[in-house]
């Protein structure tokens, strides 16, 4: 008999308080339906390469940026 116990945080996702059970930054994209192009992602005031979300730790109480490009005239 097997107990999964799920451990989640509580995270700011432009300034909206968001408790996620991801572990570091590409996690979290795919738990928040991000797209996979056209965002920049901020941990306080920090930016994160692209390349650097799947080794990039979440922890309790961080402040994320997500910004999204848009196209217009």
């Amino acid at each position: 008999n097997f107990n999964i116990i799920l451990l989640t945080s509580i995270i700011f996702v432009n300034q909206k308080a968001q408790e996620t059970a991801a572990t570091h930054v590409a996690g979290l994209v795919e738990e928040l339906a991000l797209p996979a192009e056209g965002i920049a992602v901020a941990i306080n005031n920090r930016i994160v390469r692209r390349p650097e979300w799947e080794t990039t730790l979440l922890a309790e109480g961080d402040r994320l940026t997500v910004i999204r490009a848009v196209c217009g005239g």
